[in-house]
């Protein structure tokens, strides 16, 4: 247990927890009571009974741990909440990559290195600064790694509010960051969430491709393509494929359409900087990739976790929304008789809407690509 603080030192040592925070590359930290608002349990309870959550069934089964941060950490009492810009330099600007049918979109999150060690490493960093303050004291570093509500924590410690995409905004730099949570035992005074800030803009549910959004926050992800691309592990239904455009790996949309990241900032962060040029790769290229290469051109990358087989599932089906050069064709002949069903699926798809003259070339049309322009530098 943590030596005695009284409440002027719990004060002290909160704002010496926040410029060490800074410190350690974290752009705010904030702090919040152990306790999920009752109107977030609720939420989450119904869209779980929607069956919203698709094939995710471990946010079902561990739904108790989400609704009471106590039972996943007993003795807990305060939850420090972080946030770290992503955006990664130098990459070519989202909207132009969307608009080339021949290119690969990946989510700007996920171009550099894997972000759950990077700020599980810092939290825990943080937490052992603490401790040569006050000695030992209970704590876990979390970063999107438990079942834990972390955008209904971030906003009850006043890091932003959950915007009607979904996503935690801020006002002073938009939604191009990560959370992580340091879980804690110390009395430490708390912060004070902020009012919400969008207004009337609904620009986040228009955009979607798939219109994966019933309402204000309200996503079903059953559409989204993020799960389509990354969570989902089987067949990505027909209808939604032609909409899925030229994204491989997530989906930035709804936060490219964002007013509030007019104000987002680029990450500082050489980890977060796009590896193996695939801010700009083109899909036929991408395909190509056997699965050591795979393998070693993502190691320490989150896009590692989809698998190779899955890889070539969703390039297959960006070959098929694209323009049908002799390339395009070439390049899914190759996997035509690929071992596994899946694969073999998706590309006798994307070969016969390429034949039908059914890819555009274009992943989206040009007056919506033309909204896609918040994004940093």
């Amino acid at each position: 247990m943590p030596q005695r603080l009284d409440p002027r030192q719990c004060t002290e040592l909160a704002d010496r927890i926040r410029d060490w925070g800074r410190e350690l590359g974290f752009q705010a930290v904030r702090i919040a009571p152990a306790e999920v608002p009752e109107s977030d349990r609720r939420h989450l309870d119904n869209w779980l009974a929607r069956g919203s959550h698709g094939e995710m069934d471990w946010m079902a089964e561990r739904a108790a741990l989400r609704h009471d941060p106590d039972a996943l950490v007993p003795g807990v009492r305060r939850i420090i909440s972080v946030r770290m810009d992503y955006f990664p330099p130098a990459t070519r600007r989202p909207a132009i990559q969307l608009s080339a049918g021949d290119r690969a979109y990946v989510s700007r999150y996920a171009l550099g290195r894997d972000y759950h060690k990077l700020l599980r490493k810092r939290l825990t960093t943080l937490a052992r600064r603490i401790e040569t303050e006050v000695g030992p004291f209970g704590y876990r570093a979390f970063t999107d790694s438990a079942p834990i509500l972390e955008k209904a924590l971030a906003a009850r410690a006043g890091l932003g509010w959950i915007g009607k995409n979904t996503n935690l905004l801020a006002r002073e730099s938009g939604s191009w960051f990560f959370l992580g949570e340091l879980f804690t035992d110390l009395p430490l005074p708390v912060d004070e969430p902020v009012g919400e800030h969008c207004g009337q803009c609904t620009a986040c549910l228009e955009v979607c491709p798939t219109q994966a959004f019933r309402g204000p926050h309200d996503l079903d992800a059953r559409r989204c393509i993020s799960y389509l691309t990354i969570e989902l592990k089987g067949s990505i239904p027909e209808d939604l494929r032609p909409l899925i455009g030229n994204r491989i790996y997530g989906c930035d949309d709804c936060q490219l359409v964002c007013p509030w990241n007019r104000f987002a900032e680029i990450s500082a962060e050489p980890d977060f900087i796009a590896r193996h040029g695939l801010d700009a790769a083109g899909l036929v290229d991408l395909f190509a990739w056997d699965e050591a290469t795979f393998l070693a051109r993502t190691e320490g990358m989150a896009i590692r976790r989809i698998g190779h087989i899955q890889w070539l599932r969703n390039i297959a089906v960006a070959l098929g929304n694209g323009p049908a050069t002799p390339q395009a064709e070439a390049a899914l002949t190759a996997r035509a008789d690929h071992p596994d069903e899946r694969v073999r699926e998706h590309v006798a798809w994307a070969r016969a809407r390429l034949r039908s003259n059914h890819g555009s070339g274009a992943p989206a049309p040009p007056e919506t690509l033309s909204r896609l322009t918040h994004a940093p530098g």
